[in-house]
């Protein structure tokens, strides 16, 4: 039992160093170390790190508040609808098997990353309006609510590049928003996946610590960071997390 609390500590400590390096939840590392350290199944390793990843988005969130990094305004429209799609990408997470739905989303991940690092190439206007802005959010909160509930992930591979390509923003900022817009979609994917029983608290408890320092650490090293660099570090790994969910096998997923 000693043995898993140090796993749970250690996977939880990746996850938040990643997601607050890069802007993420961190469930793309998570995901699969439950799964393939702790051997949890596919369910219950996505229901444990949504829920998880409401720390993350909190300890992330606060990290970049403290250098200014945080928009409040984009924040707040990406949670608005993320809280209301979560609820059903959870829902069907438990009853529908996924590899359809995560080939696309890898190659869905691997167009943004082209776009990433296109976008010194690409023309760019002013930043938009701030209705046209508000609703770009809204859109970009709906979509990546319902993929967060279904995926496990906090779902900042998608807000932060909406935010930074459609919505002007700069990249540190969008991280920042994007953890803190995490908060409230992870609260209500993470409450369905409990009602479905994929929540492991057991294990929850001991991530916990190791993910509210790793984000720290995390975060506190993306502001050292030039925002370029720190762009096709985000670009790197959407190829390498796409790359990874694209070439999901078509193998029915294990009972929970």
């Amino acid at each position: 039992m000693r043995t898993k609390r140090w796993l749970y500590l250690g996977i939880g400590a990746a996850a938040g160093f990643f997601g607050g390096l890069v802007g993420l939840g961190g469930g793309i590392v998570m995901v699969p170390l439950l799964t393939g350290a702790a051997g949890f199944s596919q369910r219950r390793a996505h229901g444990t790190s949504l829920a998880a990843l409401v720390f993350t988005g909190i300890a992330g969130a606060a990290t970049y508040a403290l250098s200014g990094a945080v928009d409040l305004l984009a924040a707040a429209a990406l949670a608005s609808t993320a809280v209301l799609s979560a609820g059903a990408g959870a829902r069907n997470a438990h009853h529908l098997p996924a590899e359809k739905l995560k080939r696309y989303f890898g190659i869905f991940q691997l167009g943004i990353a082209a776009l990433l690092f296109a976008k010194p190439w690409l023309v760019q206007g002013g930043a938009p309006a701030v209705w046209t802005k508000i609703i770009l959010l809204l859109a970009t909160g709906a979509f990546t609510g319902y993929l967060s509930g279904m995926m496990g992930v906090g779902g900042g591979s998608i807000m932060v590049p909406a935010m930074v390509l459609l919505a002007g923003m700069g990249q540190h900022v969008a991280q920042g928003s994007a953890l803190l817009a995490m908060v409230p979609a992870g609260i209500a994917g993470g409450a369905a996946h409990h009602r479905l029983g994929n929540v492991a608290k057991d294990a929850l408890w001991w991530l916990l610590p190791g993910i509210v320092a790793g984000t720290f650490a995390g975060g506190r090293a993306a502001a050292a960071i030039d925002g370029d660099w720190l762009r096709m570090l985000f670009a790197c790994v959407l190829v390498y997390v796409g790359t990874r969910y694209a070439m999901t096998p078509a193998a029915a997923e294990k009972p929970a």
